[in-house]
């Protein structure tokens, strides 16, 4: 055996090289195929013309079925009588229309698609031309779930940056409320920071409808890396971990405002009113009057009103002695002796008070001395995954970590 495989081996690499090979060149003449029944067939063949837009509110029957291309008065006028398409289609902006017309441009079929009330399903209105005129129905079917990599670099903001990646909005939003324990988007973000993510898309029909959770994300600010991923135990609600099974839901926000430039921070500062230099005992929050103030964490509202220089400000009270104070309010969404939940809305940018324009101030108070709120934030406890659930949650992220690293490549690919 050991001879016969020596002498192939001496027999293969003999042979010529490819490039030594002669090359010739053929050509030959290509007779087509005559013209006229190629003609013949196309004069009575039918085809299906299909295009796809999105409803306006200024839609009438005829507006709508002009822009889909379809030229068909007795489409047009079952679509402006018929019941199901008034309530459901005309008027209503946003729901995905499809039609598919014959060569003439006569409607053959409309099809409309919108969420539906219930949770993981859509509506779809159709309306089909048969032997005895147009017929309408309404049906209601499960959305299909579609997975998604991106992947992007921060140049200016993460909202640029999730746009040159073709994120959606609502999928930026989420990438930023999972790490927002961690990362104060509105100071912390670099130039050259980095994210990746895998996200659901909710399609209906293979046309994607809106988007679903992000199932997992790494984000690396300042050359710290943050990742996570979605993981529900059995019978539990669920949540955004840490590779290692860290829960990412802390007792404290980062920012207690979402998306808005910040304009100073935890520092010395020359006082805008005053004329002199002192202690900046919180953070401020440069944003629009109106824009939504939100409690870092869950706790009791101990003040609501009127004080000072503070303006309309609330004072909420969390456990271990922690107080959090929202000031120069426009208004204020709660009242004293109140219950408040994490992420809940208590009130909206003003410039009531002290302040020379409209943004929020925000304190951290432990035990009535003034804290960094971004440090407090970062040092709260974390809730490990459960001993039961550990072996799901390890599979769970063996799963993820290759989708997370093609989902890197993304941008990479790209760029190239």
């Amino acid at each position: 055996m050991l001879g016969g495989g020596g002498g192939a081996f001496a027999v293969a690499s003999l042979a010529p090289d490819a490039a030594d090979l002669p090359v010739r060149e053929v050509v030959e003449a290509v007779q087509p195929l005559p013209y006229e029944p190629q003609a013949a067939l196309l004069d009575v063949h039918s085809f299906n013309l299909f295009r796809s837009d999105v409803s306006r509110s200024t839609d009438s029957a005829q507006s709508l079925l002009a822009r889909l291309g379809i030229d068909d008065a007795e489409a047009v006028a079952f679509v402006r009588n018929n019941a199901l398409m008034q309530k459901n289609v005309i008027g209503r902006a946003g729901r995905s229309v499809t039609a598919e017309a014959d060569d003439q441009n006569a409607l053959r079929k409309l099809t409309t698609r919108w969420n539906s009330d219930t949770e993981g399903s859509f509506n779809r209105l159709v309306i089909e031309k048969s032997a005895q005129g147009f017929q309408a129905r309404v049906e209601t079917a499960p959305l299909a779930a579609s997975t998604q990599l991106a992947s992007g670099t921060i140049r200016t903001s993460l909202f640029a940056a999730t746009d040159d990646a073709r994120i959606p909005d609502a999928i930026a939003i989420n990438l930023a409320e999972i790490f927002s324990s961690e990362i104060d988007f509105h100071r912390a973000l670099r130039k050259g920071d980095r994210f990746s993510v895998v996200y659901e898309t909710l399609e209906a029909d293979g046309e994607p409808v809106r988007s679903g959770r992000v199932l997992s994300a790494e984000f690396v600010n300042n050359g710290k890396t943050y990742q996570a991923i979605w993981f529900q135990e059995p019978g539990q609600k669920g949540g955004y971990y840490t590779l290692d099974g860290q829960s990412l839901r802390r007792p404290y926000l980062a920012s207690p405002m979402a998306f808005s430039r910040m304009s100073s921070g935890f520092k010395m500062r020359f006082h805008p009113i005053l004329q002199t230099w002192r202690a900046h005992l919180g953070v401020d929050y440069a944003a629009p009057t109106g824009t939504p103030v939100r409690a870092v964490g869950s706790g009791v509202v101990d003040f609501a009103g009127q004080q000072g220089g503070f303006g309309n400000v609330v004072f909420i009270k969390h456990r271990n002695n922690h107080t959090t104070v929202y000031a120069h309010l426009s208004r204020i969404n709660v009242r004293k002796g109140q219950s408040i939940e994490q992420g809940e809305t208590l009130g909206a940018v003003g410039a009531t008070g002290w302040a020379t324009g409209p943004h929020l101030h925000f304190e951290f108070r432990v035990n009535g001395v003034h804290q960094d709120p971004l440090l407090l934030a970062r040092q709260s406890e974390a809730i490990p995954v459960s001993t039961a659930a550990r072996p799901l949650f390890e599979r769970t992220s063996a799963a993820m970590r290759p989708q997370l690293a093609a989902a890197a490549l993304a941008s990479v690919a790209s760029a190239q």
